[in-house]
């Protein structure tokens, strides 16, 4: 069994490490695309992260047949598959487009709609600190945006 204050604090050194790889993700973005063409920049990434996680998968014995999987899980998996998709291409062209000091910004965004989102669709809590957060990183965005 998971200790659980490990559990509690666990996350924070994932979500650290999606914040540290994020950030490399648009300083190595931004050189790509201004030598490849950002669509294609993207399904090249898209095939190395299938490699990456594959390999991943295969090597800690997490591979279950579809078949046992939720069907409500798979669909939301494929919705989430295609949003994805459409934010990269979007991201690559913008980043083909404009700084990456500005684009990431922007991008950022997401949180503050995820914030939006799961109080509406998810029922999660509206408290003083995620409202505040939430509209920092607005007005975080809008400051630096403009740049």
């Amino acid at each position: 069994m998971d200790d659980p204050n490990q559990v509690r604090t666990g996350w924070v050194v994932y979500a650290l490490g999606s914040a540290i790889f994020a950030a490399a993700t648009a300083i190595l973005g931004k050189v790509a695309v201004s030598e490849i063409n950002a669509n294609l920049a993207t399904l090249i990434r898209t095939i190395v992260i299938l490699i990456l996680l594959i390999g991943v998968v295969l090597a800690r014995g997490e591979w279950e047949p579809l078949g046992r999987l939720s069907r409500l899980g798979l669909l939301m998996l494929v919705l989430s598959g295609v949003a994805t998709g459409l934010s990269w291409m979007c991201y690559y062209r913008a980043l083909q487009l404009a700084p990456a000091s500005q684009v990431a910004p922007i991008d950022k965004l997401s949180v503050a709609l995820v914030i939006v989102t799961g109080i509406v669709v998810l029922g999660e809590p509206l408290t003083w600190r995620v409202a505040v957060g939430g509209g920092l990183i607005v007005v975080g965005v809008l400051v630096l945006a403009r740049g």
